[in-house]
């Protein structure tokens, strides 16, 4: 830096003391809340997730802390990779974890065959041996496709309540808002009248 910046660095450490804080701030990239913020912001994600665990259960070997990192890690852009390698699973689990907490990603619908007719089928309530057949696709392909529908429906039923309050825990809501939402939620409400909530994988 040059000879004003470092005079304008001197003062502002001598007044406010911030060279600590400032090396508080490197251990924490991306964290946009203030102390009391993001304690309180903790706590609620920490409460969220164990909402989620009394109303649906939480389908992975992951913990309720696990559960949070996962949260954390999708708002902050992560791959499930990512987040797998740092909490040490599998990517499967993070997947797995992600569909228990609502947040589906819009490439998670990017399935090799309609999801539209998938989730006819389940409205069906036709099992995962049928659906295989009828969508000309192996069994884990269907099984994966199959959570992501009963985690979208799941979602609309609640209202996005659990996804969105996450959002604007960790973001800003006004840029993380979805493309397009609309029709898809209306689609999945009409699919969700005729799914049970405990739609077999």
């Amino acid at each position: 830096m040059d000879e004003k910046t470092e005079d304008l660095r001197d003062i502002f450490i001598d007044t406010t003391g911030a060279e600590e804080v400032t090396a508080s701030q490197e251990e924490t990239p991306g964290n946009l809340l203030g102390g009391d913020e993001d304690a309180a912001a903790g706590e609620r994600v920490a409460a969220l997730v164990a909402l989620v665990d009394e109303r649906y259960g939480l389908d992975t070997p992951l913990s309720p802390e696990e559960y949070e990192r996962v949260v954390y890690g999708v708002f902050d852009g992560e791959s499930d990779a990512e987040m797998a390698e740092a909490i040490g699973v599998e990517e499967s689990a993070v997947f797995g974890a992600r569909m228990d907490l609502h947040l589906v990603r819009d490439d998670d619908r990017e399935a090799p065959f309609s999801l539209d007719r998938l989730r006819e089928l389940m409205s069906r309530d036709v099992g995962l041996p049928e659906r295989v057949d009828t969508l000309d696709t192996d069994e884990p392909t269907v099984r994966h496709y199959s959570r992501v529908a009963a985690a979208d429906l799941e979602s609309t039923r609640a209202n996005h309540r659990f996804r969105d309050e996450f959002r604007d825990l960790l973001t800003d809501a006004d840029l993380a808002e979805s493309h397009a939402e609309g029709g898809r939620d209306e689609s999945l409400l009409e699919a969700a009248e005729d799914i049970e909530s405990n739609v077999s994988f």
